[in-house]
């Protein structure tokens, strides 16, 4: 099956086609001299057993450990011949992998990309090094102050969903996980319906396509179909009241405050757009609400940021702040007294205008690379089935009201009704 989207703007045209095996190629022809292959997984930690957790970035490591025809590091040295580059993530709801080539080498390229992610022979002997490292990763994590942070925080927003557990594991799970079950995890979940690959760069659809097709068919090892099964997560419900969690960190020299609302996630898209909008209008760019009054005239903080994180099952509205600990219920008081005055009056209609402004701008510079395209597209794809998000987000926004963003407000952000994370320097 094959399709175009003819509702895209001017300089998006991917070409969308589905194989029999489940496979989802994307392609679209860029005059940039590169080639950006994505290659994205709907495997993440969310997916994980708590017995596992961590595994589906541990293997994301594993797959560069060679196959049947690559010896380890042979992939990553044939990239780096050719100037290509090459990287992966793990998220929760995700993983991705990718290069960049010139048109010229992706014919060769692409293929051996295809064959590490999807032939890893995952040994013994590596498994065991790269144990070392990923135990070394966890406890850099650790180490940081921010990740310290958003871990405790997302411990606090969420009691069931897997939201609340990090992607790379606990130590205590790394320690005991065996080769064969990374196998056995690999080979159930690494499968062509999971798989949506995007060709972007400068070379014919159709041959971008071929390429792909082809090199997946040489290095296709997989069974029937997936034998396991995703369990149904639903929504967890909001919050009725203040939720608090305090905690010190010795490591800190001032202190943090996460505030924290469960709102709408990708099953529910329609619903994100106005909290888009709200996340910036309150704490993004040196004029949003919370940095100006805040920060600049009143100076209770170093630092704040709003974020509204669209997570599959279920996102979280997120404000995050730096400050004197002294600062801590002023700091407080004034985000909810802010949520209470949108709640009444809205937004005006020139912070609107500034978000429409921003996103469109976005939008168009976010197209620029091959990479920035495909990646639009492979996360999309990936995670709804569907471009026409992607594609159409700036006229979503353009075509949000100031009472969208009142009733969305007054839904989904009780000043009265959150979770609280906050983190004090030890005295």
């Amino acid at each position: 099956m094959t399709s175009t989207l003819l509702k895209a703007s001017a300089f998006n045209s991917p070409t969308i086609r589905t194989l029999a095996n489940g496979l989802t190629v994307i392609a679209e022809q860029m005059p940039v001299e590169a080639v950006n292959l994505n290659l994205w997984l709907n495997v993440g930690s969310a997916l994980e057993s708590n017995e596992i957790n961590g595994m589906a970035h541990f293997l994301e490591h594993m797959v560069f450990k060679g196959t049947s025809r690559l010896d380890s590091g042979e992939f990553e040295q044939l990239i780096e011949q050719r100037g290509a580059v090459t990287n992966a993530a793990t998220s929760q709801e995700y993983t991705h992998y990718y290069i960049t080539t010139a048109p010229a080498d992706f014919a060769e390229l692409a293929p051996l990309q295809l064959d590490v992610v999807f032939n890893a022979s995952i040994p013994d002997e590596a498994f065991e090094r790269e144990r070392s490292v990923i135990l070394e990763e966890i406890r850099r994590s650790e180490d940081s102050p921010r990740r310290r942070t958003f871990y405790r925080a997302m411990e606090t927003c969420f009691a069931q969903l897997p939201y609340r557990r990090r992607v790379l594991g606990p130590v205590s799970v790394i320690e005991q996980l065996k080769p064969q079950q990374m196998r056995d995890f690999h080979q159930n979940w690494y499968h062509p319906a999971s798989v949506t690959a995007v060709a972007v760069g400068n070379l014919p659809v159709e041959e971008l396509i071929e390429i792909i097709v082809e090199g997946f068919e040489q290095n296709n090892r997989f069974p029937v179909k997936n034998n396991q099964k995703v369990g149904n997560l639903s929504p967890e419900k909001p919050f009725r009241e203040v939720v608090r969690q305090e905690y010190e960190d010795s490591h800190l020299q001032q202190a943090r405050l996460i505030m924290m609302w469960r709102v709408p996630g990708l099953i529910e898209l329609e619903e994100t757009y106005t909290l888009d909008v709200l996340a910036v209008i309150l704490g993004q760019g040196k004029v949003s609400r919370l940095f100006r009054e805040l920060r600049e005239d009143r100076g209770l903080v170093s630092r704040i940021s709003v974020s509204n994180m669209t997570q599959g099952i279920q996102g979280v509205f997120y404000i995050s702040a730096e400050l004197p600990t002294e600062n801590i219920p002023e700091v407080e008081t004034t985000i909810r007294e802010h949520l209470r005055q949108i709640q009444r009056e809205s937004v005006t209609e020139t912070e609107l205008n500034r978000v429409r402004t921003q996103v469109a701008n976005r939008f168009i510079f976010g197209n620029e690379r091959p990479s920035d395209r495909a990646n639009l597209y492979g996360y999309y794809y990936s995670q709804l089935q569907d471009l026409e998000p992607a594609l159409t987000y700036p006229s979503r926004i353009q075509s949000l009201s100031l009472e969208d963003i009142q009733r969305a407000a007054q839904l989904y952000l009780s000043p009265d009704a959150y979770a609280m994370t906050i983190v004090r320097p030890t005295i």
